[in-house]
């Protein structure tokens, strides 16, 4: 029987990293890809789900289809309602993503969003992210490329790594061509607020959302490193994500202030 992988990212159907992705994997044995990926870029669009416009599959190739103005989430949700409806995908991966998703970026993530509607329905998820100088738009995928076979090929012989409602969130170093990979946490981000300001030709004002640098700090009282220091020394960062958000810890103070 063949293992069906479900494609998704958040940069567009037409983009340089799933181009990669599909390229890394097609070739693999008993292998059936199916693809659905959003026809525009979708970056930082989250965990959203389309709800108050239509959205349909045009299809680009075989099992390759683009959801006109959908998000990552729209098309896992859409794909396992319609194009698997007999039986779920074997794993569903996000990506490759152009640029990292750590930290609390992950929240913003379409990626990361794209593996979360997959571990929901009970997919096995990954999603991927490319580390890349936005300086050089063609990007090289090889080392993300042969971590994404090595990881399907182990989870195809042996089985998922995480319990339901976990995915894995892989980050790859950039200008790396082998590297060993490192078991993380979710980073500390620092965020600062980045925009600016513009006139069009009419005066009108227009703001810019900038780009903030990976700056990030060690989280208190955890073991181990985080995917950006795994990251910054030339690691694969490969975090095991969960979608509890509670926060267990603080419900014994919040029942006293209450």
């Amino acid at each position: 029987m063949r293992y069906k992988i479900l494609v998704t990212n958040d940069d567009g159907y037409d983009s340089k990293g799933v181009l990669a992705l599909i390229e890394a994997l097609k070739d693999l044995e008993d292998i059936e890809l199916v693809v659905v990926a959003p026809a525009n870029e979708k970056s930082a669009c989250g965990h959203s789900l389309t709800l108050t416009r239509p959205l349909h599959f045009v299809s680009v190739d075989d099992d390759f289809y683009k959801l006109e103005d959908g998000t990552p989430a729209d098309c896992v949700y859409l794909s396992l309602s319609t194009l698997f409806q007999d039986a779920k995908p074997d794993l569903l991966i996000s990506g490759i993503n152009l640029g990292s998703n750590m930290g609390e970026d992950i929240t913003y993530s379409g990626t990361a969003a794209g593996a979360m509607e997959g571990v929901l329905h009970d997919v096995p998820s990954i999603a991927i992210s490319q580390v890349m100088d936005f300086k050089d738009p063609d990007g090289d995928f090889t080392l993300a490329q042969s971590t994404i076979k090595k990881l399907v090929t182990k989870i195809r012989e042996g089985s998922f790594p995480l319990p339901k409602r976990e995915f894995l969130n892989v980050n790859i170093p950039s200008k790396k061509q082998e590297t060993m990979m490192k078991v993380t946490y979710a980073g500390y981000r620092h965020y600062a607020n980045d925009s600016h300001l513009h006139r069009n030709p009419r005066g009108e004002e227009y703001h810019w959302l900038g780009l903030h640098p990976l700056d990030f700090s060690q989280r208190e009282g955890v073991k181990g490193i985080s995917d950006y220091e795994a990251i910054q020394c030339g690691y694969i960062s490969i975090t095991p994500i969960m979608l509890d958000l509670s926060s267990y810890k603080s419900m014994d103070s919040l029942e006293r202030w209450l």
